[in-house]
């Protein structure tokens, strides 16, 4: 059976360093570290991009940047600059619709690079809806993965 192949965003990767007071944030965040570990037990298949990387580099967090960018090496594909171009072609109508740039790359990014799901906790992108990937906050995917939706 074909593993599920999965990006998660910047801030998806961020959330628990978030206020874990509050209740969404905190539920977010566990279910988010559940995924790092279904993917470092080699459960789902993982995408990082130049577009990650980017983003992680400009965290002014070092133990946060480099936490997050050692993960990173668990990933199974790497998109990187040399497909910048396509990405842009690919980004290019999700903007139009109202994504933010950096948004749209991501996206583009997992588009490209075949997979299933984009794993995000942000609310506008989460408004988003595609044919071709399905958008999903960690917790909704680890809810669904478990069959309680």
């Amino acid at each position: 059976m074909k593993k599920l192949k999965l990006y998660l965003d910047n801030c998806c990767f961020n959330r628990p360093y978030d206020d874990q007071q509050q209740t969404r944030i905190h539920l977010e965040s566990l279910a988010k570290l559940h995924v790092q570990q279904s993917i470092a037990k080699n459960e789902y298949d993982f995408v990082w991009s130049f577009v990650l990387e980017y983003e992680n580099s400009k965290n002014p967090f070092q133990l946060r940047r480099e936490t997050i960018r050692k993960f990173s090496y668990r990933c199974v594909q790497y998109v990187d600059e040399s497909s910048a171009e396509i990405i842009k072609t690919i980004a290019k109508p999700i903007v139009e619709t109202g994504v933010k740039d950096k948004d749209s790359l991501h996206v583009a990014c997992a588009i490209f690079s075949s997979c299933d799901y984009v794993l995000t906790t942000d609310d506008r992108l989460l408004k988003y809806v595609s044919e071709k990937i399905k958008i999903i906050n960690p917790l909704q995917f680890v809810s669904e993965m478990e069959g309680n939706l």
